[in-house]
């Protein structure tokens, strides 16, 4: 079970960070891009529950949890999209991964999740790499749309730690494929509104790279990340995600030809790095449990 976990959300840290190759190759919208990918991700929930004759998952109550943490999921995303427009880059990723750490500290206080000093080492080790990729570059200058910018970021970061720390403690009486359903279809429902007011005109080949987007940041990216938060505590989860900007970082290297530095290169080490020390203290856990 650990190990499944542990797999599932270093897929599920990948499958995130395509979301940009997407949103690159379209050109669409913040807002049109988070619906596609939240709708058309729920729609392929639905039809692997068809093709593998689970269908009656999608006749659960998923609970009211559920529901708002879907409405978490969109705002994470929307919001994280909306501060890297009104501020630098660097400064709406620093803000939105900070996100891993303070769900760890919250399990740690209020959801009886000790976090050992290995695993707070591993966690502050994992976020120095995130640093050291982001090259150590915070603007703090700036002005209103600058701190506008700030703000979404930080609101981004509260719905992205809300979205761990829910699936944490949602009853475990709800079947992650439930979860999952109910999550991207809630998300797509908060954006819905935001699309209608400004409907976007979508080439029939950006539908095929939108239908791509639902699939792999959408359906994959979030099944494997419900699957993963309903084996591991929130510190483990939270330092394997550091894999996704890992993931980005690599993704825009070779797809992109984007540059990468040395001192990039040795972040992404350190986060790799974490991450495996992370996970083969999380397995000697469970197994010295058993």
């Amino acid at each position: 079970m650990e190990t499944v976990g542990i797999l599932a959300a270093v897929l599920s840290a990948l499958f995130m960070g395509t979301i940009g190759i997407f949103s690159k190759l379209t050109g669409l919208s913040s807002e049109t891009v988070t619906f596609c990918r939240l709708f058309f991700g729920a729609g392929f929930m639905g039809l692997f529950l068809l093709c593998i004759g689970r269908v009656q998952c999608l006749r659960q109550w998923p609970s009211w949890l559920v529901l708002i943490n879907g409405g978490m999921l969109a705002g994470f995303i929307i919001f994280y999209v909306q501060a890297m427009n009104f501020t630098t880059m660097a400064n709406a990723i620093m803000l939105v991964y900070l996100a891993p750490v303070a769900a760890s500290l919250f399990a740690h206080l209020f959801l009886g999740e000790k976090l050992s000093w290995s695993g707070l080492l591993l966690i502050c080790s994992a976020l120095f790499g995130f640093a050291m990729m982001m090259e150590f570059t915070i603007d703090i200058q700036g002005g209103s749309d600058h701190l506008l910018g700030i703000g979404c970021g930080l609101v981004s970061m509260v719905a992205y730690a809300a979205f761990i720390l829910l699936n944490r403690i949602v009853k475990t009486d709800i079947h992650v494929y439930t979860r999952t359903f109910y999550q991207l279809l809630a998300g797509a429902a908060v954006m819905l509104p935001l699309l209608a007011l400004d409907p976007p005109t979508i080439s029939p080949v950006n539908w095929l790279w939108m239908i791509g987007t639902g699939f792999l940041p959408g359906f994959l990216a979030i099944f494997c990340a419900v699957m993963a938060l309903s084996r591991l505590p929130a510190a483990t989860f939270g330092t394997l995600a550091y894999v996704e900007p890992v993931a980005v970082v690599i993704f825009g290297w070779v797809l992109f030809n984007e540059t990468l530095s040395p001192l990039q290169m040795g972040g992404c080490a350190v986060i790799i790095f974490s991450g495996i020390i992370q996970a083969y203290l999380s397995s000697r856990q469970k197994q010295s449990k058993v």
